[in-house]
């Protein structure tokens, strides 16, 4: 779980360890102060001792495991540092054999600041009859801190003008109404003069009125005047579905306020547009996108005794193709693989190091230098290895670099000379190595947000895409040379931030950009992470959560999440994109090929955008008969997957003999 596996916050307040001769049913943690309540911002020392039935504090070690990433952090020194309001769970436990502990579970509070502002937004300068809009509120506390989810309430004073209902306003009528949103005691009001609606009829203009599912129409309705001139109203969206069997399968669909409609199955549909009296329907008949394809399992190359982690395929320089797996929570080994055949996938050489973990494994453009990352040293250097792998079957050690790495390097990417090495979860650094025997670090690039984090870094043109959790994918010029995407002036040594997207999960851990083949759009492709469940044991193959985001990026402004991709009984590690396929290692779900071709919009899973589907499994694997897919490469044909349980795996589409060629 190359992304998930965060190293809980550990805290050790005591140095001494007590023997366990007592019975720990008699023994208690205490912790102080009681209870703990620690603001916005700002930081505390927690104190925690054990205590016997008789009063007496022993000298144990007490450890405190907390899981709230960012929002609560939990310093080595004993601090706890609140950088987000809520009530947070930790655990306080006495160190030692299973059979000792003692634990305690306790809350940390971290109040809301009182709220200081109420603010509308985003007011239209023109409000008209009979239409409907949404009403945006700000409420902003004393830290200047928007509030999610605040306690509001928004009432009109003048009913039979202007209604009020979860968040939108019904302007009914021509008249005056008095708009007031008040959090906690804090008003604010918005005087409304609603006018007549000019509009008297409508017209779609849209053509397409035979799609498949998951295509994307867009209705260009128009509000026309009683001269036959277009006015400026807003026209809310509809949709009435017709399902075409008898099955009790509803057809479903959805519509934007913008216009853009998108049916999941198919149907007969009834869209509408809308604005006052004036009204406009068209019927849309949606057809079953058919895309599914066939997999064929061609070959594997088993790892069954420890898991595997990441992989990557190239051409060698002697022109046979090759694959490096690396190995997860084992003994630093990385392995190397003749694919050239894949159906007869070779082991051809092992590099071993001082790891517990070769988590990420990346080989540079021209096929001779290859970078494995290390966590879990016995010496604590878990900075990077340099490899020559000019020649697969004899690869050999040029350099270790450690320097300012030794928290643990997760993923590394290679780009033009240069690693960018994902640096003890806070920040990338980016290490020269045009000189493999002699790396050295010219630059790095670090949020400034509270609690901040990062996971994965993917470089495409110039343009470093990382992936930071709760902050969300952030784009950084690192020498783009397309003006089009970036002209920033950034450099290895003067990274540059151009924009970023987050959104209200905080799983952002892995990302992807990509231009649409069919329609021109640039997308970065957002995977969670998330283990609900607990995290997976060899006795228990848990499922994972999470889902697929497409961002919508036109300039770096404004990124707006337009669809997603989600596998409701499994959640996402690593992707690519080829063309207009999409390759999604779903853990537990195995390795999903999905079709996003065309304007994309919805979940693309509802859609029959699925193109096919593999579960690697072995009975004889670490965990045996159970997909734990990592990673998926696309490469000359053929798909080649890394499996946490059972190794490298090599499979190809086919078409079904009823559909020929897609």
């Amino acid at each position: 779980m190359k992304k998930a596996l965060k190293l809980l916050a550990v805290v050790i307040l005591f140095g001494t360890t007590h023997t366990f001769a007592q019975d720990t049913n008699s023994l208690k943690i205490v912790i102080e102060p009681d209870p703990i309540v620690v603001e916005v911002g700002a930081e505390q020392q927690l104190k925690a001792s054990l205590v016997n039935e008789g009063g007496e504090t022993l000298p144990d070690t007490i450890l405190f495991y907390s899981r709230n990433g960012g929002d609560l952090e939990v310093s080595r020194e004993g601090y706890v540092k609140a950088n987000k309001p809520g009530t947070y769970s930790v655990l306080a436990m006495r160190s030692g054999p299973r059979e000792q502990r003692v634990t305690k579970q306790f809350n940390i509070d971290v109040p809301y600041p009182p709220i200081a502002e109420v603010q509308f937004k985003n007011v239209p300068e023109n409000i008209y009859s009979k239409t409907t809009l949404d009403l945006y509120v700000d409420v902003i506390d004393e830290m200047d801190l928007i509030r999610e989810n605040p306690d509001l309430t928004i009432t009109s004073d003048n009913q039979s003008v202007a209604m009020v209902s979860h968040g939108k306003l019904m302007a009914l009528k021509e008249g005056k109404a008095r708009i007031t949103a008040e959090s906690e005691g804090k008003k604010a009001t918005l005087d409304l003069n609603i006018k007549k609606n000019p509009a008297t009829s409508m017209v779609i203009d849209n053509n397409e009125t035979n799609i498949r599912t998951g295509d994307v129409i867009t209705l260009n309705a128009k509000a026309m005047s009683g001269n036959g001139r277009e006015v400026n109203v807003p026209i809310t969206y509809s949709f009435v579905a017709q399902p075409e069997d008898n099955l009790g399968q509803g057809a479903e669909g959805q519509i934007s306020q913008e216009g853009k409609f998108v049916a999941n199955k198919p149907g007969i549909f009834t869209l509408t547009a809308r604005s006052g009296d004036a009204i406009a329907e068209q019927i849309i008949r949606v057809e079953d996108r058919n895309v599914a394809q066939d997999i064929e399992m061609v070959g594997h190359g088993e790892v069954l005794d420890v898991h595997t982690s990441d992989l990557w395929i190239w051409e060698g320089v002697d022109g046979r193709d090759y694959a490096i797996t690396g190995t997860w929570g084992a003994n630093g080994d990385t392995y190397f693989w003749d694919v050239t055949d894949p159906s007869n996938i070779v082991s051809i050489d092992t590099v071993r190091v001082d790891a517990r973990t070769v988590n990420d494994v990346k080989i540079s453009e021209d096929g001779t230098i290859g970078i494995i990352t290390r966590e879990g040293a016995s010496d604590r250097k878990n900075g990077m290895v340099v490899l020559d792998v000019s020649n697969p079957s004899d690869v050999k050690i040029l350099s270790e670099y450690n320097e300012g790495l030794t928290g643990g390097v997760h993923n590394a990417f290679i780009y033009e000379d240069h690693v960018y090495a994902v640096n003890n979860g806070r920040r990338y650094d980016i290490i020269n190595i045009e000189d493999p025997e002699n790396p050295y670090t010219v630059g790095r690039f670090e949020l400034d947000t509270p609690g901040h984090s990062i996971h994965d870094v993917w470089i495409e043109d110039g343009i470093a895409y990382s992936s930071n959790w709760r902050d969300g994918v952030v784009a950084v010029d690192i020498g783009s040379q397309d003006s089009e995407l970036a002209d920033a002036g950034g450099s290895p040594e003067n990274p540059v931030m151009l924009g970023s997207y987050s959104y209200p999960s905080g799983r952002n851990h892995a990302a992807f950009p990509f231009k649409s083949e069919s329609t021109g759009d640039f997308y970065v492709i957002a995977g969670d992470e998330s283990f609900p469940y607990g995290l997976p044991t060899r006795s228990n193959p848990v499922a994972a959560a999470g889902w697929i985001h497409f961002i919508k990026f036109d300039g770096w402004d404004q990124p707006k999440e337009v669809a997603r991709y989600q596998v409701p009984e499994a959640g996402t590690h690593n992707f690519w994109v080829v063309g207009d396929l999409l390759f999604v290692a779903y853990y537990n779900a195995g390795l999903r090929i999905v079709d996003i071709s065309g304007e994309l919009m919805g979940n693309l899973y509802d859609q029959g955008r699925e193109i096919a589907k593999f579960e690697p499994t072995h009975p004889d694997a670490i965990v045996p008969n159970a997909p734990f897919t990592w990673g998926p490469q696309p490469y000359k044909g053929h798909i080649f997957i890394s499996d946490w349980n059972s190794g490298l795996w090599a499979i190809k589409l086919v078409d079904r003999p009823e559909q020929g060629t897609n």
